[in-house]
């Protein structure tokens, strides 16, 4: 892979080659054009094209592109290739959704403990995990090497919380806590605002369906 700085405008969208091209593998296409994969995804031929070409281009002049290999290189830049062992802190309703939600494992995320705080969840079975008490933390991030921890709790604890686990080795956080948090600039951090998301759909909706 080129070592330049790839802009987050075109990471953004490799997750969304990435599936495609995977519904296309799973369809039995080899062999796809940049024009016809711009058909499929909305996204413009040249854009295509430049995207891949910050990777070293994947491409063959009137060939196309090879989907499984495509499909395969674009996991790799991903870091798809191999397994990234997750927790999920909070096990209320979010917490367990995203527990249950078995696609995850398919792409390599795999769950391995939910904590929480209140006792009445202590020993509760979601899918194949039992939520622990937050006591037992920093041994069970160690002793399952964990790089992901998924934070599903109120923003009053997410900060303190992210600063012990910083401490106990994660890596990179999957924050749902409505704040943000403070953590060295080695620690990747991926904030999901459920709501800023509703909120835009809301604007899109007043934008393009109002009444004249």
């Amino acid at each position: 892979m080129a070592e330049k700085e790839i802009s987050q405008a075109v990471i953004s969208r490799l997750p969304r080659y990435f599936r495609y091209l995977g519904e296309l593998k799973d369809e039995g296409v080899e062999r796809i054009s940049s024009q016809d994969l711009s058909v499929l995804m909305h996204v413009t031929a040249s854009q295509i094209r430049q995207d891949f070409n910050n990777f070293g281009g994947f491409g063959q002049q009137g060939y196309g592109y090879n989907v499984e290999y495509l499909y395969t290189e674009i996991g790799k830049i991903l870091g798809l290739d191999h397994t990234h062992n997750l927790i999920i802190i909070g096990a209320g309703n979010l917490g367990q959704a995203l527990a249950n939600y078995m696609n995850f494992e398919r792409r390599g995320f795999v769950f391995e403990g939910i904590f929480d705080q209140n006792p009445a969840l202590y020993g509760k079975q979601i899918r194949n995990l039992v939520v622990q008490p937050m006591e037992n933390l920093r041994e069970f991030v160690t002793a399952h090497n964990i790089d992901i921890a998924v934070l599903c709790i109120p923003k009053t604890a997410a900060v303190a919380v992210a600063d012990d686990l910083v401490k106990c080795g994660i890596k990179a956080f999957w924050n749902f806590a409505h704040v943000d948090l403070n953590v060295p600039e080695s620690v990747e951090v991926e904030n999901v605002h459920l709501s800023d998301s509703l909120i835009k759909l809301s604007y899109n909706l007043n934008a393009n369906h109002h009444e004249a």
